[in-house]
């Protein structure tokens, strides 16, 4: 785990491991795979039209700028949860607007 989650206050939680493009990340169990990516530094989730990449904006999924593909199926990353074995990868968006 990384210094970037905030402490205190809750029961310890389990740490689960899931992959985001290939690489192992450990979140806690009831993070959503955003959160857990997020304080695991990583904050480019998806590349967006021209390559620019984008992340977590809304957090409760109205915005799209965290969809993710997680098993083969397209979601938004704030609004799955993480869970061992989750294989999760980035989307690439190649149209421009």
């Amino acid at each position: 785990m990384t210094g970037l989650r905030i402490g205190g206050g809750v029961a310890p939680r389990e740490e689960v491991a899931f992959t985001f493009d290939g690489v192992a990340v450990f979140g806690l169990a009831g993070d959503s795979v955003a959160a857990a990516l997020l304080a695991a530094g990583r904050l480019d989730l998806r590349r967006g039209p021209g390559g620019g990449a984008r992340g977590m904006f809304c957090a409760m999924g109205v915005c799209q700028e965290c969809v993710v593909i997680a098993s083969g199926v397209v979601r938004e990353a704030c609004r799955l949860s993480v869970r061992a074995g989750l294989v999760v990868t980035s989307v690439r968006t190649d149209r421009h607007d």
